[in-house]
């Protein structure tokens, strides 16, 4: 077992004593004697569930991003962060009904053709925490016209 975490819940569990031990000389609860005893009980408590929340912060951290509606002149200029806006165009359907044309003349003229009936637009890497490949926004034809439109990992 790796001693990493075992120190950092000792490193954080110092200052939750000494707070516990500070509050209850304030609350005026036990003596001296027994005060370090009682701030023990705390410590052991909160450390974990701190270390826990400290964790749970730092990984929605890495994995938020925010969204943006669709806007076709940073749709061609911000191509690695092409993902803020995917979720806008799969949930407004603004492709949906449109021809292999339209779509080319709204999403530009680098896509991935897969097949006569589906195209792919990279959008970057969405941040995440183990996220090392692009995300790619799949385009779905049938008789001509989009029917379907979502997000993929590659």
């Amino acid at each position: 077992m790796s001693l990493e975490v075992p120190i950092i819940l000792l490193i954080i569990a110092i200052p939750v004593y000494f707070l516990s031990k500070w509050i209850l000389k304030r609350l005026k609860l036990g003596d001296e004697k027994n005060r370090k005893y009682f701030a023990i009980i705390p410590a052991t408590i909160l450390s974990p569930l701190l270390y826990a929340g400290i964790i749970m912060i730092w990984i929605f951290s890495i994995s938020y991003y925010p969204k943006t509606d669709f806007n076709k002149k940073e749709w061609n200029e911000n191509k690695d962060e092409r993902y803020k806006m995917s979720k806008d165009i799969i949930k407004s359907e603004i492709l949906i009904g449109k021809t292999k044309t339209e779509v080319i003349e709204l999403l530009g003229t680098e896509y991935y053709s897969h097949d006569e009936n589906h195209m792919g637009y990279n959008l970057g890497f969405v941040p995440g925490l183990l996220n090392i490949d692009p995300d790619v926004l799949d385009i779905y034809f049938e008789k001509g016209k989009v029917i379907k439109v979502e997000q993929r990992n590659t």
